[in-house]
């Protein structure tokens, strides 16, 4: 088990970064779906989770192919690119889940409830008009070269791993 958290101060600064993170999680998501098919495959188990404060590489499996999976996955992100294709369906799949959540009362008062007692949080309705007002490729492809040179990693590896 393996699990990484790449934290940076970045993503709460402003509900584009956040809409922006959100869209950079879902495109790398989206690339990692056909090469990492032979993992899953081979019973080996990867997460990416846009959390509040960074992203969050979660994979498990059997400990002698895990290594790679892992490494596939930085490749991955270190050489991160997308087509105008790729954003435009990623931000359409976005504007779905973010008003699905505006039209459910039960997470749009958890939602309200968080922006009351968290400080410095950004509320679903800025995410959610942020994204209707557009965002551009220009400005995906420098947040994400601002996100990776403002990174803290924090790491848990479990298991029949050596030090």
């Amino acid at each position: 088990y393996v699990r990484f958290h790449l934290i940076s101060p970045l993503i709460q600064q402003s509900a584009e970064n956040i809409v922006l993170f959100d869209t950079f999680v879902s495109i790398l998501s989206h690339n990692l779906g056909e090469p990492a098919y032979e993992a899953d495959v081979a019973q080996l188990e990867y997460k990416l989770v846009a959390g509040e404060h960074g992203l969050v590489i979660r994979v498990k499996g059997f400990n002698h192919k895990l290594p790679l999976l892992f490494q596939l996955i930085i490749d991955y992100l270190s050489d991160f690119s997308f087509t105008p294709a790729v954003f435009e369906m990623i931000t359409e799949q976005l504007k779905k889940t973010y008003f699905n959540i505006l039209i459910k009362p039960e997470t749009l008062a958890k939602d309200v409830r968080l922006l009351i007692l968290e400080h410095g949080r950004w509320s679903m309705i800025d995410k959610y008009q942020t994204l209707m007002n557009g965002l551009s490729i220009e400005s995906l492809s420098s947040f994400v070269k601002a996100f990776k040179s403002q990174l803290f990693v924090e790491g848990l590896v479990q298991g029949n791993f050596t030090s």
